[in-house]
């Protein structure tokens, strides 16, 4: 039996720090359990600027975990109203990411808004699923230094490592 590809899309606010370093993690991730060809991962932003590289503290962070650069990704882009249909999953690191991207499913003035079958859920919600408030955004280490984009890259693996093992639970389906 073959398994669907799934689509899981990490968003942040810029797509520079946060989501990209989830879009590696969780690639990094599946490959260790040899299952990466089950997912198309990528990153996005509710408000990014379009091509800026990943910030240089969370490639360190990456680094020094073993994790290659390259599954960070090349270059920050938006999220697009197709990014709800194209990817089952969209995984934000923040309540704002979450309520922007709300935006984009609404009905608009114009008729309904293309796109929007997609699961949307914060990224804690998976190793933390009783986090409110604060606790349940990845804080976004932009203004900080090394130790803040530490801090944020085990948030981000705890939650990557949770995610994967659910969406692999999911593809099993149930037990004979």
């Amino acid at each position: 039996m073959t398994v669907p590809v799934r689509g899981v899309l990490f968003v942040c606010h810029a797509n520079m720090c946060r989501s990209p370093l989830a879009a590696g993690i969780f690639i990094h991730l599946a490959r260790q359990r040899g299952v990466a060809d089950r997912f198309d991962v990528d990153s996005a932003g509710t408000w990014a600027a379009e091509g800026i590289a990943p910030h240089p503290l969370s490639v360190d962070a990456a680094q020094r975990h073993g994790i290659p650069v390259e599954l960070l990704g090349a270059r920050s882009r938006s999220i697009a109203p197709a990014d709800l249909d194209r990817f089952g999953d969209i995984v934000v690191m923040d309540r704002r990411n979450l309520a922007d991207i709300e935006r984009l499913r609404r009905i608009s003035a114009f008729g309904p808004v293309v796109g929007g079958s997609a699961r949307l859920s914060l990224l804690r919600s998976f190793d933390q699923p009783r986090a409110r408030g604060r606790d349940a955004d990845v804080p976004d280490p932009v203004r900080g230094g090394p130790k803040q984009f530490e801090a944020a890259y085990a948030i981000i693996y705890a939650g990557c490592e949770a995610l994967l093992e659910r969406l692999l639970g999911m593809d099993a389906g149930p037990s004979a």
